[in-house]
């Protein structure tokens, strides 16, 4: 006997038809394909299996269902208790940035705690983020925080990092108050995509002091930003966030009034160990490196 055969007739009688099994199938197979490979199956064993309409196993059906239904129907709970005796796994999305210049000093202190940790990396911005907790494709993520957060997606804010103007050192602009000065805003923007929230928060600052400046140039990083700023492109918009925003030929300045961006880390339903490990580690890394930045919000250990 073909044991590819004898799963798919596990699978129909589980179901009660080959229709039903299909919409069943752990994989995509076609109807056509199921009953052709019965039937192989039921020419091998010389024996009908099944009466099509209405759907009833025979008593040789009966009793190879009997036979081969502690195996398939053990499968998934095998695969399970295998996969948690394997190494723990954690999957993390965030920007370009937080993954490069962050995120490897906290997983070398999570490893420590969970030796043979498997970690999965994925960039991209906040919808992106909340879509892949949705979908289970990550554990957790770290992005701006700026509204409220889908059903089930929980958040810890870590920091809220001050909005900056990045402008090119041999520019003569002492402040941005030279900027507002004018009603429309000559110099080339720099920015991330409109959609993201340093954008929006930045054009909402704009709109208080009635100032237009809209984006020229749209970067897919902070990175990028601050290199486009260095080589004259124009005038960068970006957080104060260390390294980013440090170049020899880029000058920083601040603004006033206008809302910083929380960044939090969000995840789905409850804590693993190893998503409240890595919590607990990130707020000790923001209050190391952002002291007059970070937040003290509490860790929920449910």
């Amino acid at each position: 006997m073909n044991v590819h055969h004898l799963e798919l007739f596990y699978y129909v009688a589980l179901h009660g038809g080959i229709t039903r099994a299909v919409r069943h199938m752990p994989y995509g197979i076609q109807q056509p394909a199921i009953s052709s490979q019965i039937l192989v199956l039921e020419r091998d064993l010389g024996k009908r299996l099944f009466d099509r309409s209405p759907f009833k196993l025979t008593p040789e059906g009966e009793e190879l269902y009997e036979f081969v239904r502690p195996f398939f129907g053990n499968l998934n709970v095998m695969s399970t208790r295998l996969r948690k005796l394997a190494a723990p796994q954690l999957r993390v999305g965030a920007s370009e940035i937080v993954l490069r210049d962050h995120l490897p000093q906290l997983l070398s202190r999570i490893q420590a705690t969970y030796p043979g940790l498997r970690v999965a990396l994925r960039t991209g911005f906040q919808a992106q983020m909340e879509a892949a907790l949705q979908a289970r494709e990550i554990d957790l993520a770290i992005t701006p925080l700026e509204t409220r957060v889908p059903p089930r997606i929980r958040s810890l804010r870590l920091v809220r990092l001050p909005l900056v103007l990045l402008v090119p050192k041999n520019l003569k602009l002492k402040s941005v108050a030279d900027l507002w000065a004018q009603s429309v805003v000559e110099h080339t923007l720099i920015t991330l995509p409109a959609t993201e929230t340093v954008s929006r928060q930045f054009q909402k600052g704009l709109q208080r002091l009635k100032v237009e400046w809209p984006m020229q140039m749209e970067a897919s990083s902070l990175d990028l930003i601050t290199r486009y700023v260095a080589n004259g492109y124009g005038i960068g918009l970006s957080v104060n966030a260390g390294e980013v925003v440090r170049h020899p030929k880029v000058r920083v300045l601040e603004l006033p009034g206008f809302e910083p961006i929380e960044i939090a880390a969000f995840w789905n339903g409850a804590l693993t160990p190893i998503v409240r490990e890595t919590l607990i580690e990130m707020q000790k890394y923001a209050a190391s490196q952002w002291p007059t930045w970070c937040c003290t919000d509490s860790l929920a250990l449910s």
